[in-house]
């Protein structure tokens, strides 16, 4: 019989304060590994009262202030308290740049196997420095430290672990797992009610398209508003858009949402996280869900709108090819990016029209919707369950345990 595992988990993200993918996938790996091991969570923040939260940590009150740097200076001043919590712990698995040198720490520390997940990559995201200024360096350098010196890289996608090899070409590819990201069916499913399209003012006899994310450059919501242009105004835009990376993002959204509300109506933004049941209720209602993506080495957002028995269209990078069937499941949007740091579209406006001529193709044909919809939630419930991630992720574990 095994010897007893467990598992430390760092993160930056752990309910209540959830933001992104990365927060979501954590969650549910967490809620899955601990029926068959000892879990244990570290994660930033406030103090939590869940049982399976071992620490929660504030930064040093010395780093307060409002500049960039400073902001990756307090992740750090986090990691090196979090890394003295994790002693004990067979291993210790760390997710995104802001936890890993928790982890490599501790691997130093007390000679623990370190598995971190990566979840995206600081070098394919030079749009960053706009808002993390020299900060941004920073967080390259924690995660260039820990991924080189990792016992094991998870890449949530295929595409990922190549990504992973070409900017980390000392990681030996044997080192790098691909164990995809999941989805909780019996949660994200279809949901008849109408409340919380009231709630919003959203006309559910009206067909829309609904995104979902961050105001960022990776998200590409302003290429979605673009292909607003060239849609039918009968269709409405529903935007759940969530906190910008920096101000002058805001502001470009603001101002492009605003002028197409002027010149098309049918742009419906809702700002601030939303509730679970409340963006599947709004999921369950949409003709078709849009990913506009300039880079998404997974992309979970998707998974949650084809269990809701969603379409996707969404823009043919990263690890989206993985999840979306092109004519099955959903449409798949060519993208070349134009090698600057914000990684345009080379060709803006072909890319905007290649978005509303699948969003178009979709609003005119609700059957059409209604079956890729009923495949994708099929292909959901069959390839991402959250049972199968946990299996291969304890394996992976106990792999490094018993060669240490």
């Amino acid at each position: 019989m095994p010897a007893p595992l467990s598992a430390a988990i760092v993160t930056r993200e752990y309910p209540p304060d959830i933001y992104g993918g990365a927060g979501v996938h954590v969650e549910y790996l967490v809620r899955a590994l601990s029926k068959h091991i000892d879990v244990r969570v570290h994660c930033f923040g406030k103090p939590r009262s869940a049982p399976e939260v071992a620490g929660s940590y504030e930064p040093w009150d010395a780093l307060a202030g409002s500049e960039p740097d400073l902001a990756a200076l307090r992740t750090l001043s986090v990691d090196l308290v979090a890394a003295r919590g994790v002693r004990g712990a067979s291993l210790v698995h760390t997710h995104t740049w802001y936890a890993n040198m928790a982890g490599h720490l501790a691997k130093l520390a007390y000679g623990i196997p370190h598995v971190m997940t990566s979840h995206s990559l600081e070098p394919l995201r030079p749009w960053k420095v706009e808002q993390l200024g020299g900060g941004y360096a920073i967080s390259s350098f924690c995660e260039r430290t820990a991924i080189e010196a990792a016992d094991a890289v998870i890449a949530v996608s295929s595409a990922m672990k190549t990504d992973i090899l070409r900017a980390y070409p000392t990681v030996p590819p044997e080192r790098v797992h691909v164990i995809y990201n999941g989805i909780e069916p019996s949660e994200y499913r279809p949901d008849t009610g109408t409340d919380v399209l009231a709630r919003h003012g959203i006309d559910p006899a009206r067909p829309y398209v609904v995104f979902v994310g961050r105001v960022t450059r990776q998200k590409g919501i302003v290429h979605l508003l673009r292909a607003a242009r060239y849609v039918d105004p009968a269709v409405t835009f529903v935007l759940c858009a969530g906190e910008a990376d920096t101000p002058e993002m805001a502001s470009e959204f603001q101002a492009l949402a605003s002028e197409l509300e002027r010149e098309r109506g049918g742009i419906k933004v809702i700002e601030g996280m939303l509730s679970r049941p409340d963006i599947v209720q709004i999921l369950s209602h949409a003709r078709a869900f849009v990913c506009p993506s300039v880079y998404e080495p997974f992309g979970i957002v998707n998974l949650e709108a084809m269990a809701c028995g969603l379409p996707v269209i969404a823009s043919a990078v990263g690890g989206i090819p993985e999840i979306i069937v092109e004519d099955v499941t959903g449409h798949l949007v060519e993208f070349e990016g134009d090698g600057t740091a914000k990684n345009e579209p080379r060709d803006p406006d072909a890319f905007a029209r290649a978005l509303a001529a699948s969003i178009s193709r979709l609003a005119a044909d609700p059957e059409r919707a209604r079956r890729f919809g009923a495949a994708g939630r099929a292909r959901v419930v069959e390839q991402f369950s959250w049972g199968a991630i946990a299996d291969r992720t304890i394996a992976l574990y106990r792999s490094l345990v018993e060669r240490t």
